[in-house]
């Protein structure tokens, strides 16, 4: 048996620093990092030398605790099979591969066994296409129901045409009760894609209008290297302190507990309970263990919860900070701009639509040669660079990071999601500081209301799918120079 210690879910209370960038780090999960870091770097080794035991298939699980009423959680448990190592087996001249998939958890107080289930995962497979099946995997989820207590959570998975390849794990899982008369959080839970306001609520992802897909390895890569994620925020409208305001928080951590990237908003209290998804982009990031943290507190307090989510990154093309070399920015062919093809030119200009001017546009629309298109976007950037005299050029950084958030959420049945009347907001606004979804109305079409609190004083921006593709066109906004209508509801009214 092998006993594997991969979730790293955890809610926790702490006391929480006004300052986002010096959060406490907790020292006594060290040792466990390093174990961590260990797997996965295993993980890729072997995934590159195509090294792995014969017996044994490839197999990960994860699990996110959820709130399920005042009494009991909800524990969702995914997992990820490789068809790699699956024996193909056929069936009236079908092929097919698949995997059981066996699980027990047991009460350990009182000796209990609450789940004892096996599960059966299949996928029909093209033979005509050699062998391309095996770099898929088999995902699923699989949901409890459970109530308080202490549990051991037995999983194996093993082979429908060769029950000889099979691999187990072990697993104590704490399930607590939530808090009935205060704020709280649930587990995270890491995601390879989210896809918001979806139709398809047949799909086993789907939950609170979204198909969350899992990645059970909480590992990301230079292939994959946008970080989904998905919790879910309870009784947000209970407060010690009347008319305080709840402050949601987002950091991403490095392994020492510093912080790479924060961001912070207010948590609205119309609801009793909401759904906070989001995405990071570890593109920059060089490999190892990162920490993504999610903390929700009162402004008028310094305590607050908190969860915390570990996972690591393989991206061998960004070196680490001490080893990196700095391109200087002092001319284009020195920088950055100096090695981009015309194609690369115009796509990252293309991209820069929402925050160019008509004559940025026209200017670039004149440009002939490849060395005027680099060095245009040479002083495109720099122009905007808020920190010149550093190596980074900052407002670049967080820019490209939103048209990666965008092009992931926004995209339309034909439209990239930098064309999109959100993904334009987005990028020229950044976060919203508040969203209201009104994806289901049974009188109304799909809509956002979007509210930013910073600008002119507070400024919305309506959004409806009046096409039904998912394609939210911007339908009235208060902040000036943007598009007004305020009869906007008739356009999303259904007859």
């Amino acid at each position: 048996m092998k006993c594997k210690i991969l979730n790293w879910g955890k809610i926790e209370y702490l006391n929480v620093k006004k300052n986002f960038h010096n959060f406490w780090y907790v020292s006594k999960y060290f040792i466990t990092v390093l174990n961590y870091m260990k797997k996965a770097i295993l993980f890729w080794l072997l995934s590159v030398a195509g090294i792995s035991a014969q017996d044994k298939i490839s197999f990960e699980f994860d699990y996110a605790r959820f709130k399920c009423d005042s009494a009991n959680t909800y524990l969702e448990i995914y997992y990820s099979i490789g068809q790699g190592k699956l024996t193909p087996y056929e069936i009236d001249n079908k092929f097919f591969i698949g995997a059981y998939l066996d699980i027990s958890l047991e009460d350990t107080l009182i000796n209990n066994v609450l789940v004892s289930k096996r599960y059966k995962s299949v996928n029909e497979i093209d033979t005509s296409q050699g062998e391309l099946y095996k770099d898929k995997n088999l995902i699923g989820n699989l949901g409890y129901i459970i109530p308080p207590g202490k549990y051991l959570l037995t999983i194996s998975s093993l082979d429908i045409a060769d029950t000889s390849k099979i691999i187990t794990y072990k697993e104590h899982i704490s399930i607590n009760k939530f808090p009935t008369n205060i704020y709280s959080i649930s587990d995270i839970q890491l995601a390879s894609r989210i896809i918001t306001d979806s139709k398809n609520a047949k799909s086993i992802f789907y939950k609170n209008t979204m198909e969350v897909y899992p990645n059970p390895l909480d590992i990301y890569t230079e292939a994959m290297p946008v970080l989904f994620y998905y919790s879910e925020l309870y009784d947000v409208n209970l407060h010690t302190i009347p008319g305080s305001e709840l402050i949601l928080v987002q950091q991403l951590l490095d392994n020492y507990g510093n912080t790479l990237e924060s961001k912070k908003k207010s948590v609205a209290q119309s609801n009793n309970s909401i759904v906070e998804a989001g995405v990071f982009n570890l593109r920059k990031y060089p490999t190892g263990s990162y920490t993504l943290r999610l903390s929700l507190f009162q402004d008028s307090l310094n305590v607050g919860i908190a969860s915390s989510k570990r996972f690591y990154l393989i991206n061998p093309s960004v070196k680490p900070v001490s080893e990196m070399t700095v391109l200087s920015n002092t001319d284009m062919k020195s920088s950055e701009y100096g090695i981009y093809s015309e194609e690369e030119c115009d796509e990252l200009f293309e991209v820069c639509g929402p925050i160019a001017t008509k004559q940025d546009k026209d200017t670039y629309a004149r440009l002939k040669t490849l060395d005027s298109k680099r060095e245009f976007l040479f002083k495109f950037w720099k122009a905007r660079d808020m920190e010149p005299d550093t190596p980074r050029n900052e407002f670049k950084e967080e820019y490209m990071d939103r048209v990666a958030f965008v092009e992931a959420r926004y995209k339309a049945f034909n439209k990239r999601g930098v064309k999109t009347d959100r993904g334009r907001i987005y990028l020229i606004y950044g976060e919203p500081d508040e969203v209201d979804y009104y994806p289901n109305d049974y009188d109304t079409k799909p809509h956002e209301i979007w509210r930013y609190n910073s600008i002119e004083g507070g400024v919305e921006f309506v959004f409806g799918d009046i096409t039904g593709y998912n394609d939210y066109e911007l339908l009235h906004s208060t902040k000036r120079g943007e598009l007004r209508d305020d009869n906007w509801r008739r356009r999303i009214t259904v007859n």
